[in-house]
């Protein structure tokens, strides 16, 4: 799509027929429960924010409400990570799809404590190890940096969610713990998993989102206040992978369908960008058997079906 279609374009009205489109799948799949305060969500909840790089913006249902944004968040420390070690942080995190579950202990061992790729628990906390290791005061921090991404200074940690997250975080706890046995985090693990809990347990709305993740489709740069976040480089290496690992092991689907790099989380919210373009974020609770929203995924595929935008 160029940018004289992209102005013509009626994204209110589109966004409202997929809105409308996707209602029956609102039923289906299964909110996420292995984090207790996750269960407690109203799976009939949808929403869906689009914000272009001009400036425009565009929001349907409940795209103002806040939710527990999980693994998006991954997308964030990674972010940090990436800009003060550059290439370095490769050397403990791999750049590969998983093609196992995002909290497998199993493909660990194999590998010897390097996980996969930053988007996989593994790789997540390898991620918030870096950031601890080289920040003060590492949660407050990385708030202020998202609140800064997003114009939004009122963006919290769930207090409820990350008490869930903590108590019911063994396996999390397993994954740092086996990887510090290798080397492979060097702050104390209760440390880093704090930290961890602590960014996936924000609450954002999918405006929030969507505006938060507009540098990545602006090459590094915040479209919004010029603040340059990444190198164009580095942003095209962190879309690669939001292309390639960013929806778990149902990554090669995703793009199959949708043709957007994106991350997901089993909050139910998917952010996604069109590098010059947009970013997105939708949300809805109801999750397919790989972790990803159901509706969510189909919203975003009749997104790029009814535009004719993708990034193929």
């Amino acid at each position: 799509m160029s940018s004289s279609e992209a102005m013509t374009t009626d994204w209110q009205s589109v966004i409202e027929e997929i809105a409308e489109e996707i209602k029956p799948l609102l039923d289906e799949g299964k909110v996420a429960d292995y984090i207790p305060e996750l269960g407690n969500v109203d799976k009939a909840n949808f929403g869906m924010s689009i914000s272009l790089i001009d400036g425009r913006e565009f929001y349907c249902g409940q795209a103002l409400k806040s939710f527990s944004i999980q693994s998006i968040s991954k997308v964030f420390s990674l972010t940090k990570a990436f800009s003060f070690l550059k290439d370095d942080l490769w050397k403990r995190v791999g750049k590969e799809p998983s093609g196992n579950p995002f909290n497998s202990l199993i493909q660990l061992e194999h590998e010897n404590g390097k996980p996969r790729n930053p988007f996989i628990n593994a790789g997540a906390i390898v991620v918030a190890d870096c950031v601890v290791s080289h920040t003060q005061d590492s949660l407050n921090e990385i708030i202020g940096y998202i609140r800064g991404l997003a114009d939004n200074k009122n963006i919290q940690i769930d207090h409820a969610m990350f008490r869930s997250e903590k108590a019911f975080g063994h396996r999390n706890a397993a994954l740092a713990h086996f990887m510090k046995s290798y080397g492979n985090i060097e702050s104390d693990v209760d440390e880093v998993l704090d930290f961890y809990f602590g960014h996936c347990s924000l609450s954002m709305s999918c405006q929030d989102i969507s505006r938060a993740f507009l540098f990545l489709a602006n090459h590094g740069v915040h479209p919004r206040t010029n603040k340059r976040y990444l190198t164009a480089s580095q942003a095209k290496r962190l879309n690669a992978l939001l292309l390639t690992c960013g929806t778990y092991d149902a990554a090669g689907d995703f793009a199959f369908r949708v043709g957007m790099p994106g991350k997901s989380g089993v909050g139910g919210g998917i952010a996604a960008i069109i590098p010059g373009l947009l970013s997105v974020c939708v949300w809805s609770p109801g999750l397919d058997k790989h972790g990803n929203s159901l509706a969510g995924v189909k919203a975003l595929e009749l997104l790029t079906t009814k535009t004719g935008i993708s990034i193929f």
